[in-house]
């Protein structure tokens, strides 16, 4: 989750990046559609119990996370962030934010 959280930090206001935390998650057992194997699904939920995040845990221990800020970006008024995601496996880390342009 640092990974998710860092990306997080790096696009919202000084201050305003939401705690992405672990043990806030509510997980449900699921099926890899991939290979039929168990795998689980986390959900964030916010204040309003809304659906903010998801954590996806794979029969083979690789992992997609998303969490959705919704909010200007930071340092470039041309930009708001949308969501940030985190994915791989424990030798592979990736995470991004994704943008939209401003209207």
């Amino acid at each position: 989750m640092s990974a998710l959280q860092k990306e997080a930090t790096n696009h919202t206001a000084t201050g305003a990046a939401p705690n992405i935390e672990f043990a806030a998650l509510q997980f449900t057992r699921v099926i890899d559609p991939g290979n039929q194997l168990p795998g689980y699904e986390g959900v964030w939920r916010n204040s309003r119990n809304d659906r903010c995040g998801t954590l996806t845990i794979n029969s083979d221990n690789s992992f997609y996370a998303e969490y959705d800020l919704f909010c200007p970006h930071p340092r470039d008024p041309r930009w708001f962030v949308e969501m940030v995601t985190a994915w791989g496996n424990e030798e592979t880390l990736r995470s991004e934010a994704t943008l939209i342009p401003s209207v």
